[in-house]
């Protein structure tokens, strides 16, 4: 891994994760796969090891980044989905040759195509978003409550009341706002 890079937000569901290489969008953005190469490692991590990236696919993989954000929103409210979402997704979910198998362990692992391409890697994900938005899996699509993040997050807790996509930064964040406001109001509870 590159020092120099932000590290990875990962979490148990790979699309949304995989929209998590770009944080903060609607305040200072942090772009965690500003290189193919820093592509080629979020992959790896993910368990979709490619041998190569050209900045064309990287491209493409961000293209995909930025539509399942674009049809989280309308997705979690029941809304019309963005046509030209819609269509990234489906293009990068047909354009794959991955296959599901089945591990000793029991668990399902990614085969890609003998050139492990990103394009493969790509139609997993977009195979992941798919399975998201139709409602296919155990959980509730939402949005980050953090005005600056917005991301989509899978929620799975018992719940499904979680407010942001991660505890460690945008809840931590909101959580010290709020506790900073309130000392503010009321100093001398602070002593």
């Amino acid at each position: 891994m590159h020092a120099e890079f932000p590290d990875f937000r990962l979490g148990n569901v790979l699309a949304t994760s995989f929209t998590g290489t770009l944080s903060e969008r609607h305040g200072n953005a942090v772009e965690r796969i500003p290189t193919p190469h820093r592509l080629i490692d979020w992959l790896a991590v993910n368990g979709l090891a490619v041998d190569s990236c050209t900045t064309a696919q990287l491209d493409l993989a961000r293209e995909l980044r930025e539509s399942i954000p674009a049809v989280a929103p309308a997705a979690a409210i029941q809304d019309a989905l963005p046509a030209s979402a819609v269509q990234v997704i489906n293009d990068r979910s047909a354009q794959g040759r991955a296959a599901a198998i089945l591990t000793p362990e029991g668990k399902r692992r990614w085969r890609l195509s003998s050139a492990s391409c990103v394009e493969d890697a790509l139609s997993v994900i977009a195979a992941d978003a798919i399975s998201i938005v139709a409602g296919e899996r155990d959980g509730k699509l939402a949005l980050c409550a953090s005005p600056t993040c917005r991301a989509a997050f899978f929620d799975t807790s018992q719940s499904r009341t979680r407010k942001w996509c991660d505890m460690n930064t945008c809840g931590n964040r909101q959580k010290k706002a709020r506790f900073n406001a309130n000392k503010r109001k009321n100093p001398s509870s602070a002593e």
